[in-house]
């Protein structure tokens, strides 16, 4: 990316000379492990492609499966506008194909695909989700309708745009209403200020899974800057509350964002793993404590979080975090809570 570009980015530039600038040996390397949350792209400043995707689960951790999550790629060029996100199913199942292959080793790669459908069009977007069925085959598993939004322009993604409260449109919520029917689960990506709206949405529909992205989105830039300390209290709460509704899980990660505001990029080296520890203990223990390692999943949120840190030393801060769960509780939070909720078949 070019300085402006950079500027203008929602997102952190992946530097790999920078990312090569810490090393670190694989902890417990053979905990089977399914990463729920991955994207890939191709867009004129960054690629995220299958060979990257490969590289990064190839890294060392016992990588067994993931879970792709929608974001704008590869989309249809032309036709109906609403079928338009189909074309992502499309290309994701390609890519899920290449893994069941065993051609690249044993990582069945996007073993769920989860895809976006604008739920605003109400009962009209039953046949959006029957076509990212059908070209999903059995691996399409639900919908992200992004939903983030603050008052704070300087936050605000203009590749997602969403109006204030959307969670509670009627118009949305009638669309929503055809997931759970369908087979189909809801990741919610939001803002920390917005986590009592999902609370509200799912006691409102207590039959349909629902997933947290990102540990509720806590943000620090902004008019959040150097506030953290601040934030967590009324973050936790939401967090506490949300956790009361059975139908809810939450996906524990996506906080190496340049919205999380760590500021790990800044620094002359990549962090360790110890560093990522030391800055997310507190939010990741908040959620265990909460929902129960049997709610919880680990994420890896890349290439998106590769702004901010490698795979390997990723995962091993997780297993860091995890350090004082039992063998079931860590057998949950890395593989079993993400294969359940997403009804994964891992047998290729």
């Amino acid at each position: 990316m070019s300085t402006t570009q950079q500027a203008a980015s929602p997102y952190l530039p992946v530097r790999e000379d920078w990312l090569d600038t810490h090393h670190e040996a694989i902890l417990e390397p053979d905990l089977p492990i399914v990463d729920p949350h991955h994207h890939l792209w191709d867009r004129p400043t960054w690629r995220y492609m299958p060979d990257d995707l490969f590289a990064d689960v190839k890294s060392g951790h016992n990588v067994i499966a993931t879970v792709y999550v929608q974001a704008r790629a590869f989309h249809r060029a032309g036709g109906d506008e609403d079928l338009r996100p189909v074309g992502e199913t499309e290309f994701v199942n390609g890519t899920a194909a290449l893994g069941a292959s065993g051609v690249y080793g044993p990582h069945l790669v996007c073993a769920g695909i989860v895809g976006h459908a604008n739920l605003r069009l109400g009962g009209g977007v039953e046949r959006v989700l029957h076509a990212h069925i059908r070209a999903g085959g059995d691996r399409f598993r639900g919908i992200r309708h992004i939903v983030a939004w603050d008052s704070d322009d300087s936050l605000l993604n203009p590749g997602n745009p969403a109006p204030s409260g959307l969670l509670a449109d009627a118009k949305f919520r009638e669309g929503f209403a055809k997931l759970a029917p369908n087979g189909l689960s809801f990741d919610a990506w939001l803002y920390h200020p917005q986590i009592d709206e999902v609370t509200d949405l799912a006691r409102a529909f207590p039959g349909t899974s629902i997933i947290l992205n990102h540990v509720g989105g806590p943000l620090g830039i902004g008019r959040f800057a150097g506030k953290h300390a601040e934030v967590f209290p009324g973050w936790a709460a939401s967090i506490k509350k949300l956790a009361a509704c059975p139908n809810v899980s939450v996906k524990l990660g996506g906080i190496g964002m340049r919205i999380n505001g760590f500021g790990f990029e800044h620094a002359p080296k990549a962090p360790s793993s110890d560093q990522l520890v030391a800055a997310w203990k507190p939010y990741i223990d908040t959620c265990i404590t909460a929902f129960g390692a049997e709610r919880c999943m680990f994420e890896s949120n890349f290439p998106v979080d590769k702004g901010s840190y490698s795979y390997p030393v990723f995962w091993n801060a997780c297993k860091k975090l995890a350090a004082g769960a039992s063998a079931s509780e860590k057998d949950a939070l890395f593989r079993g809570t993400a294969s359940r909720v997403y009804r994964l078949n891992l047998e290729g």
